[in-house]
């Protein structure tokens, strides 16, 4: 089989033009996979993101293939990104292929923690972030799918105050769902607000309504208490402060 090209950045500019259709705006970010740009489409004025897939990474459009088609599936989950369309343009007289997505505007929880006081959050307000992410996990797994990579640098911040309203980024993983994988994704839910409340260092002075959601990190008393996203919801909207 001929080999892929190996391009390891596009290294796009503002003005720059894909497909004939959208015009790069800047770069958002970039990883294993390939890189993601703002773009703004030339019909419209209206802003979208572009996923480019490196070709070594996309052979035949597999990766491509799989991430559309996954995020189809999950069109409905509230923290999912919309998916509109696939589309290609040439780089060095190579074809790239590349996915047209929703722009939401928002900060990425890692930064949104670094303004916060002390660069955390309060209990209270870690619970609310808890809760939104746990009911966004939930209709994820519902739909017989996970994400399998939960972190602060991958969940986008919209909106914020009584609730929270986020985004999830980088849905990708080839596996199929199972049992271990989902109860992979509530530990990192519970490693999320565990960090953003402040980590070890102020886990000692807790309330103990935190201690009994954490766990203190033990998965086997996480994955006992907590066997799903929906379990963890539940115990959110029904917990007691003292």
């Amino acid at each position: 089989m001929k080999s892929q090209p190996r391009i390891w950045s596009f290294n796009l500019h503002c003005g720059d033009c894909l497909a004939g259709k959208y015009q790069v705006v800047t770069l958002l970010g970039a990883g294993w996979e390939g890189e993601v740009y703002l773009v703004r489409e030339r019909g419209t004025g209206i802003e979208r993101t572009v996923k480019i897939f490196f070709p070594r990474r996309n052979p035949r459009d597999r990766a491509l293939r799989f991430y559309a088609r996954k995020l189809h599936k999950l069109r409905h989950c509230p923290v999912v990104i919309q998916y509109h369309t696939r589309d290609t343009f040439i780089y060095n007289d190579i074809k790239v292929s590349f996915l047209l997505s929703e722009f939401v505007e928002g900060e990425l929880l890692s930064d949104f923690l670094k303004r916060q006081r002390g660069r955390r959050l309060s209990p209270f307000q870690g619970v609310h972030l808890l809760h939104a992410l746990a009911i966004g996990i939930e209709s994820i797994h519902k739909l017989g799918d996970y994400h399998g990579d939960l972190h602060a640098d991958n969940i986008i911040v919209l909106r914020y105050g009584l609730g929270f309203e986020l985004k999830l980024l980088d849905m990708f993983h080839w596996g199929a769902p199972n049992a271990e994988n989902i109860q992979h994704d509530v530990y990192d839910l519970i490693r999320i607000f565990y960090d953003a409340i402040g980590g070890q260092r102020h886990y000692a002075r807790q309330p103990q309504e935190v201690k009994d959601i954490c766990k203190g990190l033990k998965r086997t008393l996480i994955a006992r208490e907590f066997r799903s996203a929906g379990k963890l919801r539940h115990h959110l909207e029904t917990m007691e402060w003292m």
